[in-house]
């Protein structure tokens, strides 16, 4: 497992466009999502930075139902590590009890689209889905229990309040995507 910090793609980037299809049997399109935030993660099943926080994220997504909209996107090469594969998400979805969409991007393209280069990488948009915050969670991955800032849910209330988040923006960190041989 090699740690990798996300890189810090410029704020006021736009969310590209994709359709990819969920693990509930959908397909989802950038503009299946009406709230005045998205919360953009790139995640995976297998990277133990995105196990040691889904349970967090779900809390996130739930708290904000309605105002930000989080969506997971795995983009992993499943050949590779077939713990990520579409199957595997969708068991882990379940077993994990996701509220909020899990999709696949199996040619890598929107990971490569978001400047995404780790597992988890976080992107929040505003309501013109212009780039507002990319970095962590909060500053305890590992432990929830320690946590002292709430980095990304200080950025979702800033945005939601039309504010601009707070600066500096610490970049997330956790395992590279692995991605596929081109």
């Amino acid at each position: 497992m090699a740690l990798t910090e996300s890189t810090m793609v410029p704020l006021g980037t736009g969310c590209p466009d994709f359709t990819l299809p969920g693990v509930d049997g959908r397909l989802w399109s950038l503009r299946d999502f009406h709230c005045p935030a998205l919360l953009v993660v790139v995640m995976c099943n297998h990277c133990p930075y995105v196990q040691a926080v889904d349970d967090r994220l779900n809390d996130l997504a739930k708290a904000y139902k309605g105002r930000c909209a989080v969506v997971g996107i795995n983009s992993n090469d499943a050949v590779t590590y077939p713990e990520d594969s579409f199957e595997a998400m969708r068991t882990r979805a379940k077993v994990k009890g996701y509220t909020f969409p899990y999709l696949w991007d199996e040619e890598q393209t929107v990971a490569r689209a978001l400047g995404a280069v780790c597992t988890p990488d976080f992107f929040l948009y505003d309501s013109h889905r212009r780039l507002q915050y990319r970095g962590r969670l909060d500053d305890n991955w590992k432990d929830a229990a320690h946590v002292t800032r709430r980095d990304l849910r200080e950025a979702i209330e800033a945005v939601l309040g039309g504010h601009d988040p707070l600066d500096p923006q610490h970049p997330s960190m956790g395992c590279s995507i692995k991605w596929r041989p081109r």
